[in-house]
């Protein structure tokens, strides 16, 4: 049986725009377009990794909207995991939807070597593009009933 870790997904929307990144050093065929996200730390909640993981990933400070809900995503057979994803609507002060920086993590979630990546921000109504089903929950953004 897989087992099951906790994790969060972070939508940072600004100006109608989703923040999200691509990978530098890995073909697109194999991380596809990502929005930040990661794992839970033991005693951590939900909302405090929401919070951490964009500023992780992206060098961003943000803060939690609202909570759009929970869904299962079973990352078989890359990984014998199934990710408890909670999913977050998600905000930055200030942003240019036009910039581009780096981000990236020392310590890759699969247990490799660092990652780097490139931040940007995308047209919502292009974000059916992410990938790893990352985007499960994109349309209840638009729904007043929306787990607050």
């Amino acid at each position: 049986m897989s087992r099951e870790v906790e994790k969060v997904v972070c939508y940072v929307v600004h100006d109608d725009h989703l923040l999200v990144f691509t990978h530098d050093n890995q073909p697109m065929t194999v991380t596809g377009v990502q929005v930040p996200a990661g794992s839970i730390a033991p005693g951590e909640s939900p909302v405090e990794a929401a919070i951490r993981e964009l500023y992780e990933e992206t060098g961003r400070r943000g803060q939690v909207l609202r909570s759009l809900g929970t869904q299962s995503y079973d990352l078989r057979p890359a990984r014998d995991e199934v990710a408890i994803r909670h999913y977050f609507e998600m905000t930055v002060s200030s942003a240019d939807v036009a910039e581009r920086w780096a981000g990236g993590e020392d310590d890759s979630s699969s247990g490799g070597n660092a990652e780097i990546w490139t931040c940007w921000w995308l047209p919502l109504k292009h974000a059916h593009v992410l990938a790893a089903g990352f985007g499960g929950l994109l349309g209840s953004m638009h729904e007043t009933d929306a787990v607050r």
